[in-house]
């Protein structure tokens, strides 16, 4: 048994996959199998991490809860429907609970932890090592008057622990042993708040936790798709849910930052914001499960996020739409297994990427045709942003992908810029919206010429990653999928089997050929999975119903323990790379699993 004072933190963050996520939709945390919280931003996504061993070592923030003596076994999972995580140990003395969740309130952020003997008597150990400023600032620490807990402040933030049984310092961490039986329960809660205000009251955390409970169980319940893969649709629409930012309506891309897409590579970046193009699709996700409240939300957010000028609209913003959002790095992180920089913000905010104009007008029709009460100024926004877009189609831009290589006439953005012009004009049709039909008509038929001509390399007899190129690119798939032709064209045939021959490596499609460095970067990276997703609902378009079956099945096999996704997957390790969880991996794995149920019911 340990001896107290014993420090058995880990030298190295567990793997990616080993880690699982509980939010408030304010912000989130992520727990490790072995019972550590190892990132916690507060109050906010995008706000300082006061626990970040994650992107170094527990010296830099970390909350670990385990017992004493070696484990049995370990298994964990979420409560049905839930973003409610339970962690079953077992070791030689029995077996112990532990119940993780961010209670949905309103006005601050917290964090329960209960520890719930099931059988035998269990000696436990909390260990907390507060570390605010991502790692740098060791907070002031006293202990909270006429109560159990402790008062941890630095700058502008206060964390308030409140723990059942009694706490102590230990080397400037704050721990405590205790001892669980059947039926005896043990709870901790963290809340969050401005260091200049009075210590936040308790809470009943029992009530809480039931309230929570109740809450994501009837929010789940809303889901319209009934289809064979209800869990993992569930599931995902579960942590998309998690990635709003509930005051305002804006969707994060991921909760994490630096995550390495190439273990001890320079592919880190920060995901904490909001791209237009991945909340855009996680709002079709969501529409079409039949979630319409948080498609009003995002597009209230979206007209204050980009209101002023067209010619300024960014590609992402802040979780209140705020613009800027400089790029640096942090160097007293090692980063993920040593995979530097870590980095914060997002230089990616200044590019030019055409394909954010065609999926938001994807979206404004998926509104319009399941019903949602349209803003006033919604048409006439739509028609700024499209004459905005007629002066600068013919420009190149970053790209789907943002590379950092210099811009290009990249095919995929030129497609999504003919899919905005298509979809403004079939809902001008549908809808009796006035609009300038004669002028967007003859720029959406440009735009097919200009690609046709242009995009499509003749020798290889297929579409190419960008104009005058002679390599492909995963996001090509979409062009079926989005209508710009028709599955059955040859080019799309042959564009295809290009891609399946270039990208698919191992069961799993990489996005582009890095060989050419049109990044940048000059380094390697993993199957990207939203990108496998695209390949099975082209297979499922294309009636290849087992092949599209067979793809999503083994993208599911690849899901955590508690069916989670990153960016990436490495399929020589076999391990989860990137930010996790990541909205773009669950957002397609909705869109599969709808296309295959319909294709499956054909």
């Amino acid at each position: 048994m340990r001896q107290a004072g014993q420090s058995q933190f880990r030298e190295l963050p567990l793997l990616i996959e080993d880690y699982a996520l509980i939010g408030n939709c304010r912000t989130a945390a992520l727990i490790g199998k072995d019972g550590a919280i190892d990132w916690l931003c507060v109050p906010r996504f995008d706000s300082a991490a006061c626990l970040a061993a994650i992107l170094g070592t527990a010296q830099n923030g970390s909350w670990k809860l385990e017992p004493e003596e070696p484990l049995i076994s370990s298994k964990r999972t979420y409560r049905k429907d839930t973003l409610i995580l339970e962690t079953t140990l077992i070791t030689s003395s029995g077996e112990v609970v532990i119940t993780d969740v961010m209670p949905k309130r309103n006005g601050d952020t917290a964090i329960i932890r209960q520890v719930k003997g099931v059988r035998g008597k269990v000696r436990m150990r909390f260990h907390l090592r507060l570390r605010l400023d991502y790692g740098m600032t060791v907070p002031w620490v006293t202990h909270l008057p006429d109560e159990e807990g402790i008062r941890a402040i630095a700058g502008p933030d206060q964390i308030i622990i409140r723990s059942s049984v009694p706490l102590h310092s230990e080397g400037m961490n704050t721990v405590c042993y205790f001892e669980v039986s059947e039926g005896q329960n043990e709870v901790f809660v963290l809340q969050h708040a401005p260091s200049h205000m009075p210590v936040t009251p308790s809470f009943d955390p029992y009530v809480e936790l039931a309230e929570t409970e109740a809450w994501w169980q009837d929010w789940s319940a809303h889901c319209t798709y009934k289809g064979p893969w209800r869990d993992a649709v569930v599931r995902s629409l579960i942590v998309l849910k998690a990635l709003t930012y509930a005051p305002t309506g804006g969707i994060v891309a991921a909760p994490t930052t630096s995550l390495p897409e190439d273990l001890g590579g320079i592919r880190n970046w920060d995901y904490r914001y909001c791209w237009l193009r991945d909340a855009a699709l996680t709002l079709s996700a969501l529409i079409s499960c039949g979630y319409y409240e948080e498609a009003q939300a995002w597009n209230d957010w979206l007209h204050r996020s980009i209101a002023g000028d067209a010619g300024q609209t960014q590609i992402m913003y802040g979780v209140s739409g705020e613009r800027i959002l400089r790029e640096w790095n942090i160097d007293n992180l090692p980063g993920y297994h040593n995979a530097k920089p870590v980095r914060i913000g997002n230089g990616a905010a200044d590019q030019i990427q055409l394909d954010i104009y065609g999926i938001m007008a994807h979206v404004a029709q998926l509104g319009r045709n399941a019903g949602l009460t349209r803003s006033p100024t919604s048409w006439a926004l739509q028609i700024n942003l499209l004459n905005h877009l007629e002066k600068i189609w013919k420009e190149p831009d970053h790209g789907i992908w943002e590379v950092r290589g210099g811009t290009r006439h990249f095919v995929h953005s030129k497609v999504m810029a003919w899919l905005a012009f298509d979809c403004a004009l079939n809902d001008m049709a549908r809808y009796n919206l006035e609009g300038p039909a004669e002028k967007w008509e003859a720029t959406r038929q440009a735009l097919h010429a200009d690609i046709c001509s242009y995009g499509f390399n003749v020798e290889m007899g297929c579409f190419v990653q960008y104009y005058g190129a002679s390599e492909v690119d995963a996001s090509l798939l979409l062009l079926p999928l989005v209508g710009f032709l028709p599955i059955s064209d040859p080019r799309i045939q042959k564009t295809i089997k290009v891609i399946e021959e270039k990208l698919l490596k191992n069961g799993f499609l990489h996005r582009y050929e890095t060989e050419g460095n049109v990044d940048g970067l000059n380094s390697e990276e993993g199957a990207f999975l939203a990108c496998s997703f695209w390949l099975a609902d082209v297979y499922a378009l294309d009636g290849r119903k087992e092949a599209a079956t067979a793809l999503f099945e083994r993208l599911l096999s690849i899901r955590n323990d508690v069916g989670l996704l990153a960016e990436e997957y490495e399929t020589h390790k076999h391990i989860q790379l990137g930010n996790f969880p990541q909205g773009f991996s669950h957002l397609a794995l909705i869109h599969t699993a709808l296309i295959l149920s319909d294709t499956l019911e054909d």
